[in-house]
């Protein structure tokens, strides 16, 4: 059971679905196309309010020319190991401009979440059991001080740039 979660806590009636071979959107639900269906279905139309998958080996920089038309941009976690996710999340918010909604879909894992939140993601797919528990303990991890610069803006905004606190 996948469940969706936001800092302001789990989402009931969230409309987005990974298209996959075996699962396509319903009629009340949005679709995550994956990086080349994407391209190919906004080449196609004018359409808005589109979601898209970025896998790990996918280049990011490809749907900048679409970005007024994309709703959701999900980065993929195949694997707890593989962090390619949280770089494409970060080139999307600080280098792309993105500024809609970032879910991160996969292997979604409670120790990850604060850092996933710092490199821009903004909701989580969660699949994992023991993360869906603290998160709806509210027992979040977190590290309060950070000696890099993120996606996300330092709570105080006249500390030190190598010197954060969140």
């Amino acid at each position: 059971m996948t469940k969706i979660w936001k800092e302001t806590g789990f989402v009931n009636d969230d409309p987005w679905v990974v298209e996959t071979d075996e699962a396509k959107a319903g009629s009340n639900e949005k679709a995550i196309l994956g990086l080349d269906a994407f391209l190919e279905a906004a080449a196609a139309s004018g359409a808005s309010g589109l979601g898209v998958l970025i896998a790990p080996a996918d280049d990011a920089t490809r749907i900048a020319p679409y970005l007024d038309r994309i709703a959701l941009v999900a980065v993929a976690f195949p694997a707890f190991n593989d962090g390619r996710a949280f770089s494409h999340a970060s080139l999307l918010r600080t280098r792309i401009g993105f500024e809609g909604e970032i879910r991160a879909v996969g292997d979604v894992l409670i120790d990850q979440i604060p850092l996933m939140l710092r490199c821009g993601i903004d909701s989580f797919a969660i699949t994992n059991a023991t993360a869906i528990k603290r998160l709806s303990e509210g027992r979040l991890p977190g590290i309060a001080n950070h000696y890099q610069p993120t996606a996300r803006p330092s709570v105080d905004a006249k500390s030190y740039s190598w010197r954060r606190v969140s």
